[in-house]
């Protein structure tokens, strides 16, 4: 009996000696988790810029180089103010002209509204609704013979990673978010040819909406990708290559530089971006 008590005193001892270590430590553990530090999708194997790439041949158009289970170095960070990335992007981008899908992951840093990717006229992807100030949403704006502006029906989450898109089949306009149909738009016609640059983070001229947040992995298509494609670009993650190399047309991932890695050699030039490498809270690898 004195055995058992022993036992229990010294237990009790125990617990009362190092009882509020143990919780402090588990609380340590618990605030480092919430702040991404312990999640899994932020101990992925990086990416370092280029390292996954598009060669054109005259035989064939194929990815290079590590392209699978990534996630990048580097994201674009924009001020809301004056960062902006310029693309030396002509009028391929729109051949043919009615049909286009523009993707890229965001996380925008206020509800501010604000432009992804935009090419002066017969393209828009953004934060928001330019022509009416609206924003909660991520919308985008296919000009044909009248310009359409479509808005997501989901308000996109603020200081949180999101996969955004738009496509435009030359009937139907839709605006996905993660990997889903947020909205859909009759439109019918072709998008004008222009030389105009594309930019990233501001449309010029015009409506001069800055985006105030981090964007990386732009991909655009000169095709509609249909809901099954899209949302396996979403699974792929923040860090996935093209998925239909054959329509691609520009791929900026943004991973420390605005190169484009589609083989189309649509470089950006960046103003007053930063190259974050400490990007991933808010950031949850998908899973289904």
């Amino acid at each position: 009996m004195n055995l058992g008590i022993g036992k229990s005193q010294s237990a009790m001892e125990y617990l009362m000696t190092y009882g509020w270590a143990i919780l402090a430590i588990a609380i340590v553990m618990v605030s480092l988790y919430s702040l991404g530090i312990f999640n899994l999708s932020n101990l992925a194997p990086t990416a370092i810029p280029g390292s996954c790439q598009v060669l054109r041949t005259a035989a064939q158009t194929s990815l290079a180089g590590q392209c699978g289970n990534l996630i990048p170095k580097y994201v674009a960070r924009f001020n809301g103010q004056n960062s902006v990335i310029s693309l030396s992007a002509s009028s391929a981008l729109l051949n043919p002209i009615n049909y286009i899908t523009i993707v890229a992951w965001v996380r925008p840093s206020t509800s501010s509204v604000g432009t992804i990717v935009a090419k002066n006229g017969p393209y828009y992807l953004g934060f928001g609704n330019p022509s009416i100030g609206a924003s909660d949403c991520v919308g985008g704006g296919i000009l044909t013979s009248t310009w359409h502006w479509t808005c997501g029906n989901t308000a996109i989450k603020i200081s949180v990673w999101s996969q955004v898109a738009i496509t435009y089949n030359g009937s139907t306009e839709l605006v996905y978010l993660n990997g889903k149909v947020d909205n859909t738009a009759a439109q019918s016609g072709t998008m004008p040819i222009t030389g105009d640059i594309t930019s990233v983070g501001y449309d010029t001229p015009g409506y001069n909406q800055y985006f105030n947040g981090s964007i990386a992995n732009i991909q655009i298509y000169n095709i509609s990708l249909d809901n099954v494609t899209v949302k396996r670009l979403y699974q792929a993650g923040i860090g996935g290559a093209p998925i239909d190399v054959q329509h691609l047309v520009g791929w900026w991932p943004l991973n420390g530089n605005g190169n484009d890695y589609s083989g189309n050699n649509y470089q950006g030039t960046p103003t007053n971006v930063i190259w974050n490498a400490n990007w991933q809270s808010g950031y949850t690898a998908p899973t289904t």
